[in-house]
């Protein structure tokens, strides 16, 4: 038997293929071998056309399949992570109506603030644990003033992974773990957020239907059968967005663990046990995917929009061509913590959470001509994006969370020593890497669905530990590095 995982990113699809006896990786195939175009058609603006990853998800099952050559038939059950607080949007007959506005975008920061304000600041953490901010729901809000002809086609409004499982099964459904993120889920009311549908004006009936994140939730017809080389009727039995699913598959479940990742964003995501809330909504609580009224499974969560895209940029445009990241890192272990004085704020993907969504651009600080070259801004690059985790981790060490053993995957910016070293001595916190994804996170998680495990601890328990980082003894370069970083980001707040 065997479990399938998607992991619907914005750069680029995964599928994975787990042996549901062993728990085992038998293939991951990803599509495109490039990264997915953003659309940006104003400043601050980023959307994706949902039929892109629908099209780059068949290739990378084709691809899962042809590297295996298993019996498509005896897959059991799917599971789908996807990017968070997207919105896409379909008509009656299930046709998307526009791109998807993506999480990166910044275009309803002012509707969610007067929001926040009109409903009630001290409200809308009370009951959503977030103000309503420029999340799913506020970006519907801008669609309904600026496109109100298309408004009105509106049938059903989802989640990235909800289109997916649309695509996969026919079926439009959501969770309340993905309400939550889209700030549309009432943790007092334990329902969908009446307050902020009526505030805004919209009709209950926009919203798909309710399914547990562990439950049967639809079964591949036979169009995406043909569509994926997949076999029709197999379940599909989780979906969740990508940072509770990265969390849960890095076994980061219970009130006190952490987890995080270093994709084109980077997320620090602790678990609390009650609901918790950040007063500046610098950080956001959701429903994990464990969470039940009866038992609370929060995740706090740290977004910055500037990691692993502003990395992607510097190779794409600074790098020699041809270059890797491995032979940058090489490069930039060459030089001494603090680049020598060349710094970089990474703040160039739209409005950063953490800085109570300002969008200040990124910045190039203390370029010197005759003393910096490429391999400065590799390094720089990197101790920029780790000393925005180690800022924004500050905030999440305020509202006491214990940050002593931090989880990660072994597919992102956790990869370079350099950028976790950084992390690990800054934070004094051990960093354990561990050998997994989320698409695999997401397989195993159908796995739990289907009754092939009897728990969710027991499914994602013996992840392979690749490395370990501990903090050193001598702190002083990278304490005084990012002191100085400090003072740049403080100017411009």
């Amino acid at each position: 038997m065997y479990l399938l995982g998607y992991d619907i990113g914005s750069s680029s699809i995964k599928a994975a293929l787990v042996d549901a006896q062993t728990g085992e990786q038998l293939a991951v195939a990803q599509s495109p071998a490039t990264e997915m175009e953003m659309l940006a058609v104003q400043s601050g603006w980023a959307e994706q056309h949902p039929e892109t990853w629908w099209s780059n998800a068949c290739l990378a099952t084709q691809k899962l399949l042809q590297l295996t050559q298993i019996d498509p038939s005896r897959i059991k059950g799917i599971g789908i992570a996807y990017q968070m607080h997207g919105l896409v949007l379909v008509d009656e007959n299930q046709e998307v109506l526009r791109p998807s506005i993506i999480w990166c975008d910044s275009r309803a920061v002012a509707i969610g603030d007067k929001a926040a304000e009109e409903i009630g600041r001290e409200k809308c953490l009370q009951h959503l644990l977030n103000a309503p901010g420029n999340f799913t729901a506020s970006k519907l809000k801008w669609v309904k003033d600026n496109e109100p002809d298309l408004y009105e086609r509106i049938h059903k409004i989802m989640l990235p992974g909800d289109y997916i499982a649309m695509r996969l099964t026919g079926e439009i459904r959501t969770t309340a773990s993905g309400l939550s993120e889209g700030i549309l889920w009432d943790f007092q009311e334990n329902t969908p957020a009446a307050l902020v549908m009526d505030y805004y004006g919209f009709d209950e009936n926009l919203l798909p239907e309710l399914v547990d994140t562990f439950s049967l939730q639809g079964a591949v017809t036979t169009a995406a059968a043909k569509a994926t080389g997949l076999s029709s009727g197999i379940p599909v039995n989780y979906r969740a967005g990508d940072q509770p699913n990265n969390a849960l598959s890095l076994n980061v479940l219970a009130a006190g663990e952490v987890a995080a990742t270093g994709g084109t964003s980077g997320v620090v995501y602790g678990v609390v046990d009650r609901p918790l809330y950040d007063p500046a909504s610098r950080v956001n609580g959701f429903a994990h995917v464990n969470h039940t009224r009866e038992a609370p499974r929060i995740g706090i969560l740290l977004c910055i929009n500037g990691a692993g895209i502003q990395y992607s940029w510097v190779k794409q445009h600074m790098a020699e061509q041809g270059l890797g990241y491995p032979e940058m890192e090489k490069l930039a272990a060459a030089i001494p913590p603090g680049a020598d004085g060349l710094r970089i704020l990474p703040f160039g993907n739209g409005a950063e959470r953490m800085l109570e969504n300002k969008a200040p651009g990124a910045r190039i600080n203390n370029l010197q001509f005759n003393r910096h070259h490429r391999a400065h801004f590799y390094r720089a690059a990197l101790e920029g994006v780790a000393f925005s985790f180690v800022y924004g981790t500050g905030i999440l060490q305020e509202m006491g969370l214990d940050l002593q053993v931090m989880r990660v995957g072994n597919d992102n910016l956790f990869q370079s020593g350099i950028f976790a070293s950084t992390i690990s001595n800054l934070l004094g916190s051990r960093i354990e890497v561990l050998e997994t994804t989320g698409a695999i996170g997401a397989a195993k998680a159908a796995g739990v669905a289907v009754g092939i495990y009897s728990s969710i601890r027991e499914a994602m328990t013996g992840n392979k530990l690749v490395t370990a980082y501990e903090p050193s003894k001598t702190k002083d370069s990278y304490q005084e590095a990012y002191q100085q970083w400090y003072s740049d980001l403080k100017m411009i707040l």
